[in-house]
């Protein structure tokens, strides 16, 4: 008669095969939770809108097909989504393919007498120099939400002529991207809560560039038990919203400068308190009122408490018509001057109509120039006219690199103490305060120049 065999090997096939079976069933509820598409076939579910580019089916691929002198054509799917993490992947062979991917797209059929027009969140695929692929983009409506220089590290990511793997998560206000795995772009914005998804293949004005293909496939989407990945690296993100932080920024080191209600963080320059009058909370808006146009002649400038040495700083600013103010950075306060506190200063100037703007050297007082020293190199298709809120950024590196961004798009870089910027202090009205800039920490400071304007979202962060 045999030896019977001990327990735990009778017993292992039977763990062997329950585990095996376990791991089953829970990568098909994985699977179960993604919805393709496309079948791979045909269109069903979509629909082609706004221009006349052709779609077509090859080989179980969407191509689309550009055409010359006709609005950006989308195909979108016929049902709309709310919250949803999408999957699919992009190619695009030519420069003049743009293209891109609606999330929580909008459609008016009525738009453009009767031809349609598509607009909304839209995911960008740019194949230029430019590299701003998987930067988020408001078709048709507000303009770039997210540009790449806010995450020049992404912008390697595409690769033109090949697949590229996208994801793409729209939950609650966040929207969220990455391309073949890389973090893009951060943006959080509650303009649109459900839409429909759209491939795009941009119009073309060159009759060459007709029939130049994008293709997409391996479309798909989760709309159940949704849950975000997190990134892994420090991104700056969009906050749309009003004086309020991701739980994502608090735990990268940002903090509010500003709630909305109280004005703890900041005092009046040279004062030991916050000024009395001129300066008012209203709605969650700081507004500095307007007089006679005057430099800190009235209510005076606000610094902050605190002082900064490297640090991103980040505000949202409105001016009213002919407005002329700044953000100062580096105010030390100690050459107890009269008028404005002395410092380096991100300009906030209406251009088209206040004259500050052709004094100076060469446009170097210009809105978001570094005020009397270096012009801020700005396309008109970024600037937001007066009533409008503009985004403004600063960011000074632990090596003395600055950095100036106008919505998104940098527009001044130079070196703190390095020779350059001492040649340009040199011919500047700062000349006369020695070691101009140069301190090794300062205040934050916004600036009373007589004319109403409004700040926001003002929250910043030490960099290390």
């Amino acid at each position: 008669m045999p030896r019977n065999r001990p327990l735990f090997l009778v017993a292992q096939p039977f763990l062997l095969a329950f585990a095996y079976l376990s791991f089953q069933t829970e990568s098909i509820a994985q699977n179960t939770q993604w919805r393709t598409l496309f079948n791979g076939k045909d269109l069903s579910g979509w629909k082609a809108v706004a221009g006349e580019a052709e779609f077509k089916v090859e080989n179980g691929v969407i191509v689309g097909y550009a055409k010359a002198n006709t609005p950006n054509t989308f195909l979108i799917t016929e049902q709309q989504f709310g919250d949803f993490v999408l999957e699919l992947d992009l190619k695009i062979e030519n420069l003049s393919s743009n293209s891109g991917i609606m999330a929580r797209g909008q459609y008016d059929p009525k738009a453009r007498e009767g031809q349609g027009l598509v607009f909304g969140y839209q995911i960008e695929a740019d194949p230029t120099s430019r590299a701003w692929s998987g930067g988020v983009y408001d078709e048709a409506r507000r303009g770039w939400l997210y540009p790449l220089d806010l995450n020049p590290a992404a912008k390697s990511a595409f690769k033109m002529g090949e697949w590229n793997s996208y994801r793409i998560e729209v939950i609650g206000k966040e929207i969220k991207t990455w391309i073949n795995g890389q973090e893009v772009a951060y943006v959080v914005d509650d303009m649109d809560a459900r839409g429909f998804i759209g491939l795009q293949v941009h119009s073309i004005s060159d009759a060459k560039d007709a029939g130049n293909k994008t293709y997409f496939r391996n479309i798909r989407i989760q709309t159940e038990n949704l849950k975000p990945k997190a990134f892994k690296k420090d991104l700056f993100v969009v906050n749309t919203g009003l004086n309020e932080l991701t739980a994502y920024e608090k735990g990268n080191g940002w903090k509010l400068l500003f709630d909305g209600k109280s004005t703890e963080a900041w005092v009046g320059a040279y004062k030991e308190t916050f000024p009395q009058k001129g300066w008012t909370i209203q709605d969650g808006i700081l507004k500095v009122e307007g007089t006679d146009g005057g430099e800190s002649s009235n209510f005076g400038d606000i610094v902050t408490k605190e002082k900064y040495a490297a640090f991103d700083f980040a505000f949202d600013f409105k001016i009213t018509e002919g407005a002329n103010s700044g953000v100062k950075y580096f105010v030390t306060l100690k050459e107890n001057n009269s008028g404005s506190a002395i410092g380096l200063e991100y300009q906030i100037l209406d251009d088209e109509r206040h004259p500050d703007a052709k004094m100076g050297r060469e446009g170097n007082r210009t809105l978001a120039s570094l005020y009397d020293l270096i012009k801020a190199n700005k396309q008109a298709r970024f600037v937001k006219g007066p009533g409008e809120w503009n985004k403004g950024r600063i960011v000074v590196y632990p090596d003395n690199r600055v950095e100036h961004y106008l919505n998104g798009v940098k527009v001044v870089e130079y070196v703190r103490g390095s020779q350059e910027f001492r040649d340009l202090v040199a011919i500047s009205k700062y000349k006369v305060w020695e070691n101009f800039g140069e301190a090794p920490e300062g205040h934050l400071l916004l600036q009373d120049h007589g004319n109403e304007v409004h700040f926001k979202n003002l929250k910043v962060k030490k960099l290390k």
